[in-house]
């Protein structure tokens, strides 16, 4: 199964509540953060939703 690198490059301040809640979700604390999750359909459709907050990367 493959992983996703996601790394927050954009701040949460002056978001909406969802955006938060959803970094929050994922792990990220803070910018220039990054954590490695599974590449499962929940993950993608989450950084879908913040795809304007994060990079992503693709780990083998």
């Amino acid at each position: 199964m493959s992983k996703l690198k996601i790394t927050q490059v954009r701040s949460v301040i002056g978001r909406p509540e969802k955006h938060r809640r959803i970094i929050q979700a994922l792990g990220l604390r803070r910018n220039q953060t990054s954590v490695v999750k599974d590449d499962t359909p929940t993950i993608r459709g989450m950084v879908f939703k913040v795809r304007h907050l994060v990079n992503v990367e693709e780990v083998k």
